[in-house]
């Protein structure tokens, strides 16, 4: 389930602890519970830079090649276009975080394709015609509405968003920057461009916890928690402290089956190995 997107600068809500920990292993249970909470927190405010196709889902920020950077943004009437960005560690674009919901997109991908969609802050889809006008106006899918996200050839971290190919021509996102209005939103973009250039680099950037690979660290780090009650069900009697221990030790280590056969030996509990 998608959660509400978090800005710098909000408040967290405050959450209660309901966990009951018994006395003898209350420090070891509570480390563990505070070290996924920390994970948890990190990953849910924090945005990184998607590394592959592949990583494109949830909330996403397209930082458009422009000085200053922009963000690809979309206003409740449809309108596309250009919006300065505030966050960013020392004006670098690689660390760019969204400062309004308008520069927001919900990356979905399309089941059984390589395309993905892109929903607006507004409920509606970012969408481009046949003659490479932007907007984001229709709430149901169409070809429009569908994109493909290739990584530019040779320039790590940048990617060109593929627009609806016109006459078997394949198009794609491209920015350009009128001189006159450089850094005050006075950028043109479209979806026109018919080729690979600075102008159709795009960084992109999407909230840490649903990149695949954080993600399933984050999972790794839930499955390596594991609770007193749990070890001694699974050894079948109650364990010394020494032997919670070793047990959750080897659960982080990997060679937790084999730890839980030699305290079940030690104990005399699995008859097999006795």
């Amino acid at each position: 389930m998608v959660k509400p997107l978090s800005f710098k600068g909000d408040k967290k809500p405050k959450k209660r602890k309901h966990a009951k920990l018994e006395d003898n292993d209350a420090d070891l249970d509570a480390a563990d519970s505070k070290a996924v909470q920390t994970i948890e927190s990190t990953e849910d405010d924090s945005w990184v830079s998607a590394d592959a196709p592949s990583d494109l889902t949830g909330p996403t920020i397209f930082v458009l090649p422009t000085s200053p950077p922009t963000a690809l943004s979309c206003d409740v009437n449809g309108a596309v276009f250009a919006i300065p960005i505030e966050n960013m560690v020392e004006g670098e674009p690689s660390s760019a975080e969204p400062h309004d919901v308008r520069q927001v997109w919900i990356a979905t991908k399309i089941t059984g394709a390589d395309t993905v969609t892109f929903k607006g802050h507004h409920g509606r889809y970012l969408g481009c015609d046949r003659f490479g006008i932007l907007s984001a106006k229709r709430e149901a899918v169409g070809m429009e509405e569908t994109f493909k996200l290739l990584p530019v050839p040779d320039t790590l971290g940048f990617f060109a968003l593929q627009t609806l190919a016109v006459d078997g021509e394949d198009r794609f996102i491209a920015v350009n920057e009128d001189d006159s209005k450089k850094g005050k939103a006075g950028q043109a973009v479209r979806g026109d461009a018919t080729e690979f250039s600075f102008n159709t680099g795009i960084r992109v950037r999407m909230q840490a916890r649903f990149k695949p690979r954080l993600k399933a660290n984050k999972e790794t780090k839930a499955r390596e928690k594991i609770s007193r009650q749990e070890l001694e069900a699974a050894v079948g009697r109650r364990l010394e402290e020494d032997e919670v221990r070793r047990l959750k030790k080897a659960r982080r280590e990997g060679n937790y089956h084999e730890e839980i056969l030699d305290v079940r030996v030690k104990g005399k509990h699995d008859k097999f190995a006795s």
